[in-house]
C-alpha cells in the first residue's frame, strides 16, 4: 500500500502547489453535489455509460452546474475499461465571484475519452482513472452579446485514484456497507490553456450502501479547490468550496434480455 499512499501525497502536494503565492485572492462556498449515474450492459465487452450531475451553491438553493454525460464502455478485461463519449455542461454565476467574466451562465460542450484500471489489495478495491477532455467552452466576444458567440478549445487532462473497502466482511457484496476515499486532479494544457495550468482538485470521503448488484448509494464529503483560468484584478482566484455528495449508482444488465439468453 506504500505506493498508493505516496501517489496521495502527490496529488495532495500538486493541488496546493500554487496555493504558496502572495498574489491569490481567496473565496469559500458551501456545495450540494446530487449526481445519478447509469450504466447499461450490452454484452460481455460493450455498454452504456450515462450521468447527471445536479450540482448546487449554498448546499442546494443556488444552481452552480448541471453537467450531463454519455459514453459508451469497452470492457478489455476485468480490470481494464475503456470510455469515449460527450458531455453536456452548463456552468451558472455562483458565489463571490462568478467564473464568467461577465458574470453569466455559460454552455460547454465536452469530448472525452478514459481508461480505467482496477486492482486489489487485501480488502481494499483501488481504481485509477486517466481522462482526456477536449472542452468547447462558452465565451462572450463582448458584453453586447446575449449568448455565448466563442467556443475554444480548451484542452484538460484528468487523474482520479479511488480506494474503497467494506464495513464487514473481506469484500463489496450485495447488502454490504463500505466507505470510499478519492482524490482527482486536473491539469489544462494545449495552446488556449488560460492564466493557469492547474484547474482543480477534488477529494471526497463516502460511505455507501451496495443493496445488490443493480444498485448502490454513496453520501458523504467533497472538497473542490478551483483556480480561476483568468487573473481577477490582476490576482490568481482560488475558489474552496466544501459540501455534501449523494449519489446513485444503477447497472442495468440488457445483456440478459438478448434473444439467446430468453428461455425456449
Amino acid at each position: 500500500m506504500k505506493i498508493h499512499k505516496l501517489i496521495f501525497a502527490l496529488l495532495l502536494l500538486f493541488g496546493q502547489m500554487g496555493f504558496g503565492q502572495n498574489n491569490r485572492r481567496n473565496t469559500d462556498n458551501n456545495i450540494g453535489w446530487y449526481n445519478v449515474f447509469g450504466t447499461f450492459k450490452i454484452n460481455e465487452k460493450i455498454g452504456i455509460h450515462s450521468e447527471f450531475q445536479w450540482r448546487r451553491n449554498d448546499f442546494i438553493t443556488e444552481s452552480q452546474q448541471n453537467l450531463l454525460r454519455l459514453g459508451v464502455n469497452y470492457q478489455l478485461t476485468p480490470r481494464v475499461l475503456f470510455r469515449v463519449g460527450y458531455g453536456l455542461i452548463e456552468t451558472y454565476p455562483y458565489g463571490e465571484i462568478p467564473l464568467n467574466g461577465l458574470g453569466r451562465d455559460f454552455t460547454e460542450h465536452r469530448i472525452f475519452q478514459m481508461v480505467q484500471l482496477s486492482q486489489k489489495e487485501g480488502k481494499v478495491d483501488i481504481s485509477h482513472r486517466f481522462m482526456l477532455e477536449q472542452r468547447f467552452v462558452g465565451r462572450y466576444s463582448s458584453p453586447a452579446e446575449t449568448k455565448e458567440d466563442q467556443f475554444p478549445l480548451l484542452n484538460r487532462a484528468r487523474y482520479m485514484v479511488r480506494l474503497q473497502m467494506p464495513l464487514k466482511g473481506e469484500e463489496i457484496k450485495d447488502k454490504t456497507p463500505y466507505v470510499a476515499l478519492y482524490d482527482e486532479v486536473m491539469i489544462g494544457f494545449g495552446e488556449n490553456v488560460n492564466a493557469n495550468v492547474f484547474d482543480q482538485n477534488r477529494i471526497g470521503l463516502l460511505i455507501g450502501y451496495r443493496l445488490n448488484k443493480d444498485f448502490r448509494l454513496e453520501a458523504g464529503y467533497i472538497n473542490q479547490t478551483l483556480q480561476y483560468g483568468r487573473l481577477v484584478g490582476g490576482q490568481n482566484v482560488f475558489q474552496n468550496n466544501n459540501g455534501i455528495i449523494i449519489n446513485a449508482l444503477f447497472n442495468i444488465d440488457l445483456s440478459q434480455n438478448t434473444p439467446q439468453n430468453k428461455p425456449q
